[in-house]
């Protein structure tokens, strides 16, 4: 086992994995920028260094200087959390030829499931289904109408690389078509510096639901069941829960099998989140696989019991899973709500700026991750993420009043959250009855 690991990030998720390290009586190694100098939670942590300027390419995801500390600290690997480093196959590579181990996935696997396109063709020989579309990149505009007539508008236009909604464009004509091409390419290009595209059928109104998988060196594989994601606004996911609400069981089993059977033919080993769309029909299609550990990591380690951090150090240290896929249960209802320093009454502007009040939420079955306090200044270099409520209880009722109980309770003054938008959304009958999309946040509050 690793005596000493690197966390190769910040905030919340960094003080996540120092928590997991002190419990495995594994000593930590901290990297900060000057913005997060002096950060309450940098004290959880053995050690403690700075990596660079407040601005993240200067500092966080300066490669270089991540494995100098590395190499200073006596490390014998790095988490790299969520985010910043963490699907960066150069880097994993790197860690590697450092002797340092990476907390994921191999660098090859990386590379080959962070290409969507590639990444699609390995599900279509895995028969793990996937949205009708072009087999490969586009090449031309006369090839992407040609499919588009096949298979019928609308259509969605994607990037190949990357994440988070850019590079992707829905067309539901021959002239929408032809902009959205030269757009999502742009945008591509100038997001990931990779500007190849391919299209889709867009399935209109779907849920978006993913597995949580982990798989070992020792060649098991196994699901720890599903989180429905479908609650999002431009691609960003703003409540997850699981079980999935109005998911089949033999839709939800499929989904899992299919999952693991991805994984087996990208011969992938940590943590992932196989992702699906579901249609309106309960119709699953395969969209992407996020080599990493997730945001809402909490919700399926709420309803099995499992650390999934303290799992991820076991495999990358070469041990095999403690535990077997009959050994996984479902248990509860959970569901979490994502707290970022945003407006929503503004176009979501960020709220950065010092917390002068604060009072987190409690009581049976809540959970509260975060790394902010009272006097706590939210930095305006970072993601607005600063914290994520997660309550557990027996039945979906239950844990929908719980969060939002533990929601109104809550005080965080002097900056601006998303927490008034998460209590209109829980409020709304759509939600509590499960009848809600991916569009649903757009459609209600369209301003």
């Amino acid at each position: 086992m690793f005596k000493r690991i690197l966390v190769a990030n910040r905030g919340e998720i960094a003080l996540r994995i120092f928590r997991a390290c002190r419990e495995m009586g594994i000593e930590t190694v901290a990297i900060f920028s000057e913005a997060d100098r002096g950060a309450a939670y940098l004290d959880l942590a053995d050690e403690a260094y700075c990596v660079g300027p407040p601005r993240a390419t200067d500092s966080y995801l300066k490669m270089d200087r991540v494995i100098s500390t590395a190499e200073i600290g006596n490390v014998q690997a790095i988490h790299p959390g969520y985010g910043f480093l963490a699907e960066n196959a150069h880097f994993a590579e790197i860690c590697r030829s450092c002797k340092i181990e990476f907390v994921g996935p191999s660098h090859e696997a990386m590379q080959l499931l962070g290409d969507k396109n590639a990444a699609r063709d390995l599900a279509r020989k895995a028969d793990v289904p996937t949205v009708p579309g072009s087999d490969g990149l586009l090449e031309n505009e006369a090839q992407a109408l040609a499919i588009a007539h096949e298979i019928g508008f609308p259509v969605l236009i994607k990037a190949s690389a990357g994440g988070g909604g850019r590079g992707m464009r829905v067309a539901r004509n021959d002239l929408s078509l032809k902009s959205a091409l030269q757009q999502a390419k742009a945008e591509a290009q100038a997001a990931f510096g990779n500007g190849d595209i391919y299209l889709e059928k867009y399935v209109g109104h779907p849920r978006h639901v993913e597995v949580q998988i982990m798989a070992d060196t020792h060649g098991n594989v196994v699901h720890l069941w599903e989180r429905d994601c479908t609650m999002q606004r431009r691609h960003q996911k703003l409540i997850e829960e699981s079980p999935s609400p109005q998911l089949a069981d033999e839709t939800r089993q499929a989904m899992c099998e299919a999952a693991v059977r991805l994984v087996q033919a990208a011969d992938y080993t940590n943590a992932g989140t196989v992702e699906f769309i579901v249609d309106e029909e309960g119709h699953h299609y395969f969209i992407e696989l996020n080599a990493r550990i997730q945001v809402e990591h909490p919700v399926t380690e709420m309803i099995t019991g499992i650390d999934l951090i303290k799992a991820q150090i076991l495999v990358a240290a070469g041990e095999p899973l403690p535990f077997a896929q009959e050994d996984i249960p479902s248990r509860g209802v959970a569901i979490e709500c994502r707290i970022n320093a945003e407006d929503p009454e503004h176009n979501f502007r960020p709220s950065p700026g010092k917390i002068t009040h604060f009072v987190p939420p409690g009581g049976f079955g809540v959970r509260f991750d975060s790394h902010i306090h009272a006097g706590y200044e939210i930095s305006p270099y970072y993601d607005s993420l600063i914290a994520k409520l997660i309550v557990h209880q027996p039945t979906r009722h239950d844990a929908i009043a719980c969060m939002r109980r533990a929601l109104s309770e809550m005080r965080i003054d002097g900056i601006k959250t998303t927490v008034p938008l998460l209590l209109k959304i829980l409020e709304t009958s759509d939600f509590v009855e499960g009848r809600v999309d991916t569009t649903f946040v757009e459609r209600t509050w369209p301003s």
